[in-house]
């Protein structure tokens, strides 16, 4: 069963810090124990990451001018054209706004518990994983396929998963002319 989560219908987080704030779209399986984290979050000023000792994160730039994070000896900027970049989450790297605020997705996946990865998807090209938890969130309207048919209509800053994806193929499909962002996320727990 496919599920679906609004960016609009998430409850806004500040951060202690004052940097920013986040939205949570999926806390999996539960909010109090997850093994998957997926959220927005619009940072505000300059600061460093908070540190996730045994997380594995993915993050991405979905809008505005980008950040460059700070990452051992290496600075890598990032914008929404960039590919998704991973990363130890006890790393907490410090965040420089390349301009004004952005809005960025970020993947948090519990080491000890699976495995994941995030990617920036493709409109109309097909997307197979074995991975059970398969997710997709969009900027823009499409239409979710799976397996050749059209499963559900996501509107703009929606977040689509289904637990049980296993070797589905999913495709995107443009509600109207306009060119679609969107990131493919998938999750396999090491029980599975």
């Amino acid at each position: 069963m496919i599920r679906t989560m609004s960016l609009s219908h998430a409850v806004e987080q500040t951060w202690r810090n004052g940097g920013g704030s986040t939205r949570e779209l999926l806390a999996w399986p539960e909010a109090s124990d997850w093994q998957v984290r997926i959220s927005v979050a619009q940072i505000t000023r300059d600061g460093p990451f908070s540190a996730f000792v045994g997380v594995q994160r993915w993050f991405a730039v979905l809008r505005g001018d980008g950040v460059r994070l700070a990452l051992g000896d290496s600075a890598l900027a990032l914008t929404p054209t960039d590919a998704p970049l991973a990363f130890d989450g006890a790393a907490a790297p410090g965040c420089e706004l390349m301009g004004g605020p952005t809005q960025d997705l970020n993947l948090m996946l519990l080491q000890d518990a699976g495995t994941g990865s995030m990617q920036r998807a493709v409109l109309g090209e097909e997307w197979f994983s074995a991975a059970p938890l398969r997710a997709v969130y969009t900027l823009d309207p499409v239409w979710l396929q799976i397996d050749d048919s059209d499963a559900v209509e996501m509107p703009a800053d929606t977040l689509a998963w289904h637990e049980d994806a296993a070797r589905q193929r999913w495709r995107l499909r443009a509600v109207g002319d306009e060119a679609v962002q969107a990131l493919w996320m998938e999750f396999t727990p090491c029980a599975a």
